[in-house]
């Protein structure tokens, strides 16, 4: 199946970021409105998206140690939860700044029972799923390779949820899950290990 290219990001947000730091929130509920495409091309884009590249090396927008990139995001999304994306699992490909199709079934119900049933998850109609394969840090730096693969993780939530902020969305970090519950209700590759759950969604009217 051919990747679904994404539209390019936009770099200059409505709010600054000192606004969006002062007022971001936790946000648990969600509008029953389907996330639009453009919305998903910034948050992935702040996720692990490529900015520029420096001395041959291809930066993204979280940092990294080593320039080393162990995270690979993958995009839940629920039945109802785009009209433009089929519900099922898509993995970002930073390269192209697209989509590739990896279940083309919908795997919501398995991901909030390996989320403990929580209502966050059950109620957002897209989720961002941060994995890693820690072997590609420590590798490189073997005494603290997994911390460091645990801090990029947390520079990407940051980024996610500064963008949901400046563009009116709500989004809550979720790290109580089942780790190989997730690992199957995503059919992912033995290599990666999820790490964070990220639960997307429009705010309701009465927080708008």
């Amino acid at each position: 199946m051919a990747p679904i290219e994404l539209p390019d990001p936009d770099m200059d947000g409505s709010i600054s970021v000192e606004r969006a730091i002062a007022t971001r929130e936790s946000r648990r509920s969600f509008a029953r409105t389907p996330i639009e495409l453009e919305a998903v091309s910034q948050l992935l884009w702040a996720a692990q998206g490529q900015t520029h590249v420096r001395d041959g090396v291809e930066l993204r927008a979280a940092p990294s140690a080593g320039a080393t990139y162990p995270l690979t995001v993958f995009l839940e999304v629920a039945p109802n939860g785009s009209e433009e994306l089929e519900p099922g699992v898509y993995r970002y490909d930073q390269q192209r700044h697209a989509l590739e199709r990896e279940l083309e079934t919908a795997v919501h119900d398995d991901l909030t029972t390996a989320s403990h049933d929580q209502v966050v998850i059950a109620d957002a109609p897209m989720t961002i799923v941060v994995t890693a394969d820690d072997d590609r840090t420590k590798r490189q730096y073997p005494d603290h390779g997994e911390r460091y693969v645990h801090m990029e993780a947390g520079h990407v939530a940051e980024n996610v949820h500064l963008v949901c902020e400046s563009r009116g969305l709500n989004t809550c970090p979720v790290g109580a899950f089942t780790d190989t519950a997730v690992a199957a209700a995503l059919s992912l590759p033995t290599r990666l290990a999820a790490l964070y759950l990220l639960p997307v969604g429009h705010r309701p009217a009465e927080q708008e």
